[in-house]
């Protein structure tokens, strides 16, 4: 606990504040809406479900504030890369963005629920006091005109006493924006999941674009002015403390109060997302520009394992190691891009990325450049953008962990180092890699076995055989072998957490793989 506190107090502190602003919001509008006089008469109808509403809704605003922010990756790799202000410590914080955005999205989908529970016990009490006919307040402030030209200023939404709540729904602004937005929201959570994004990337991807309309909706969601108060002159004329319990001689001239009038509040909700939606269309627009510029590519070559790899040249590209670019092939799909990182060094005169079939986009990719009598397909390109790789050569030891395809921005990393030590680089800080690599099958090493072995090579020639330390692990298992023997000589303590792992990765049904531990025993 202590050792993360150490290594993501920023982080930690980042999100106090975030859930502190948002604790704050929500508490302070509330306050507001359940002690203001100017909505004396409306919590008459709707009672607390009025503060809850409102609270909600301006946590709704502070968040879809804060929703596109981390998904202006060019803003954040002009943060990480060029901007001299950032220290290390917020350099690590953008490679959070991602897990910002997730962690917004639930704080919307959490406060979407509350505005929307609150408001259906507001519509509902807004039909019922509409249908009563006890003479009560709330029966009173309900029938109030809503004919404006001969000076009728209403509190309830529902004109008649027929209508329903449905039909309010369904033909008022804040209604029908509110359920837009609402599935527009559903469909983006639900198809955001790991296996969807995994399997079905297409759906996730185009649902995502679903924020177009929420944004809209937002954005119109308080025109109607369905939230009424007191105006200010009506208070200052009868004053709701004093008036309230005089409703039934409103209409008599003799008294001192007068009927109440009410206004509704002016649309708030533009006015947060207004930058944020500027800077993302900016952002897309820079994002827009940069795909269109030409792209030749220069080398294609099919590796084992499925994996492609395509060589290209841009004109004005210019990457740091590790970082990534988002691809699309207007052949397969227009709107479709994937991001893919750079396997390419800055100093070389191309930039290249590998290309593992993970779903369909990528089949159907490699598929098109396979077919030898067929023209290249066009590419386009977006980016490059920067992730933590960036940073490597800022520490002395750098261990690197890859898994399968993931060993791409390690390519560039240590295609990077080869270069520096054939240009006696003196400014690298790092004295020493540990990299491993762990795949399900041989074929996967082969595309990456010349970069290593050249590189061991040249750290041979110049006198640095400990600088790089490489271990490779290959975890694919022949379904044909069903019993494994493991033999051990060493100490208790290794052998009890190995006879352990025999017992745990053994397979229940004896038809299947079953390991037999073995130790020396003197």
């Amino acid at each position: 606990m202590g050792n993360c506190m150490v290594n993501h107090w920023f982080s930690v502190l980042f999100l106090a504040v975030w859930l502190g602003l948002n604790i704050f919001l929500f508490v302070d509008a509330f306050l507001k809406y359940e002690k203001a006089d100017r909505y004396y008469y409306t919590r008459k109808i709707l009672g607390s479900t009025l503060a809850c509403a409102r609270a909600s809704a301006l946590c709704l605003n502070f968040n879809s504030m804060l929703i596109l922010l981390p998904v202006c990756r060019s803003l954040l790799s002009f943060l990480r890369g060029t901007c001299s202000l950032c220290s290390r410590t917020l350099r690590k914080q953008l490679d959070h963005n991602l897990t910002f955005h997730k962690l917004v999205a639930y704080m919307i989908c959490l406060h979407t629920a509350i505005h929307i529970i609150a408001h259906l016990f507001n519509f509902d009490r807004y039909s019922r006091s509409r249908q009563a006919t006890d003479g009560s307040l709330a029966s009173i402030l309900s029938s109030l005109s809503h004919d404006e030209k001969k000076g009728g200023s209403w509190l309830n939404p529902i004109q008649f006493r027929n209508t329903t709540v449905e039909y309010v729904t369904f033909t008022s602004i804040a209604g029908l924006t509110g359920v837009i937005m609402t599935i527009a929201l559903i469909l983006m959570v639900t198809s955001a999941t790991e296996f969807i994004r995994r399997s079905y990337f297409e759906v996730f991807w185009y649902t995502h674009h679903l924020f177009i309309f929420y944004i809209l909706g937002l954005g119109i969601h308080g025109i109607g002015g369905i939230v009424r108060g007191q105006t200010e002159e009506s208070i200052n004329e009868g004053h709701p403390h004093k008036c309230a319990e005089y409703f039934e001689m409103w209409d008599d001239h003799d008294c001192h109060c007068r009927l109440p009038e009410f206004e509704g509040q002016p649309p708030e909700s533009w006015k947060w997302i207004l930058a944020p939606v500027i800077l993302y269309i900016c952002e897309r627009i820079l994002r827009f520009y940069r795909s269109q510029q030409k792209v030749v590519i220069t080398k294609v070559v099919m590796h084992p394992s499925k994996v492609l790899e395509l060589q290209m040249n841009k004109r004005g590209f210019s990457m740091e190691v590790g970082q990534y670019i988002f691809v699309n092939c207007p052949s397969i799909s227009l709107l479709e891009w994937h991001p893919f990182t750079l396997t390419s060094a800055p100093e070389e005169d191309f930039f290249s990325i590998h290309i593992r079939a993970a779903g369909d986009w990528t089949e159907n990719l490699i598929r098109a450049f396979e077919q030898q009598y067929s023209p290249i397909p066009r590419i386009e390109v977006d980016g490059p953008f920067g992730t933590a790789s960036e940073d490597v050569f800022q520490y002395e030891v750098a261990v690197l962990v890859g898994a399968g395809i993931g060993v791409t921005p390690f390519a560039s990393i240590l295609k990077s180092i080869w270069y520096k030590f054939q240009c006696a680089d003196h400014n690298l800080k790092t004295k020493k890699i540990y990299f491993y690599w762990i795949c399900r099958e041989t074929g996967a090493f082969s595309w990456f076995n010349d970069l290593l072995t050249s590189l061991e090579q040249e750290m041979e020639k110049l006198g640095k055989v400990g600088f790089l330390n490489y271990r490779l692990f290959l975890t694919g298992w022949d379904s044909n072998i069903s019993v494994v023997g493991v033999f051990l000589c060493g100490p208790r303590t290794l052998a009890k957490s190995l006879r352990k792992c025999c017992h745990r990765y053994s397979s229940l049904d004896p038809r299947k793989v079953q390991f037999y531990f073995n130790k020396e025993n003197f």
